[in-house]
């Protein structure tokens, strides 16, 4: 089970990763657990700040596929690795197995 940080990500959206990553721990900035990763909306945050507060931590960015601009960004923030929301949704399970093992 790994603790998995949410950075930016709404409650709807939240949910919908509920299912998908059931039997890992869902996790917001205001736990005092250190994370296995952080999910972040690229659309809602700084791309630099969330790789600069975890810069030990594998980090999954995501957005909607029209946000080309943010996709570009988290690249070149050194996220380990950008999707978009739909696919995220589809593939949880297996992205949040490759970052954290």
């Amino acid at each position: 089970m790994a603790t998995i940080l949410l950075v930016g990500v709404d409650l709807m959206f939240r949910s919908k990763l509920e299912g998908p990553l059931d039997g890992h721990r869902l996790v917001t900035t205001d736990s005092a657990d250190p994370p296995d990763l952080v999910i972040c909306d690229i659309a809602r945050v700084d791309a630099d700040e969330v790789s600069d507060a975890w810069p030990e931590t594998p980090i999954l960015g995501f957005t909607n596929h029209t946000d080309t601009v943010g996709l570009q960004r988290a690249h070149a923030a050194g996220f380990d690795q950008v999707i978009v929301k739909s696919a995220l949704v589809e593939r949880a399970r297996q992205v949040v197995d490759e970052l954290v093992g």
